[in-house]
């Protein structure tokens, strides 16, 4: 008898299959640490960026924010008009792992929370990854986010996969321990040797 486990996987995008480094986008913009720190600490802040995960317009949230900080407008549109260059490129030794994977027939599938406006013009920059991926659920055009369970349970519908079935990757704890709450094999991802380990142990990969 074949011993049970994941069939499929499943994985984040952003600080998994790519690096996610805000303050790239901003190290010519604000030339100084120090303000640069203090701007992305206190202006475009994790919890405004969210808001886009969720599916609210960045006109809109970049107007209300303009609206607080009016000195920082061009920097705070810059975070719409250029944010392809906070993704400077894979996670090392991941994108290797995926096309291991596509190549053996493991049906792959991404779960990311990603604008609804941001994410199409990345992903027109690495087709060649995407296009191995069945599915890709977006937290942005869903209007659910991560660690929300509505979201696994509409990524597993859509996908079509059991939770027993699935094997999720990702960097965030809370998100991991969502998934695992759904009977989902969620292991949190740290680097390419750990995920090549992981998806070895759950009998993914030989």
């Amino acid at each position: 008898m074949s011993k049970p486990g994941p069939k499929a996987v499943i994985f984040d995008i952003g600080r998994v299959l790519f690096q996610w480094e805000p303050e790239r986008l901003y190290i010519d913009l604000i030339p100084d640490p120090a303000e640069r720190a203090r701007f992305l600490a206190e202006v475009v802040t994790m919890e405004w960026h969210a808001q886009h995960d969720l599916g609210v317009p960045f006109a809109e949230t970049s107007a209300a924010l303009t609206a607080r900080f009016p000195e920082q407008g061009t920097l705070i549109t810059a975070w719409g008009e250029r944010f392809n260059e906070t993704l400077p490129g894979a996670v090392p030794g991941v994108i290797e792992i995926v096309e291991e994977l596509d190549a053996a027939g493991v049906p792959l599938f991404a779960l990311t929370n990603f604008s609804h406006e941001f994410f199409p013009p990345f992903r027109a920059t690495q087709t060649a990854v995407f296009d191995r991926f069945r599915a890709i659920l977006v937290s942005g055009e869903e209007q659910l986010i991560k660690p929300d369970p509505a979201i696994y349970r509409l990524a597993l519908e859509r996908f079509g996969l059991a939770a027993e079935d699935a094997a999720f990757f990702d960097d965030m704890p809370a998100n991991v321990d969502a998934a695992t709450a759904l009977g989902i094999h969620a292991r949190r991802f740290t680097d390419a040797e750990t995920l090549r380990r992981d998806l070895i142990g759950l009998g993914v990969l030989a």
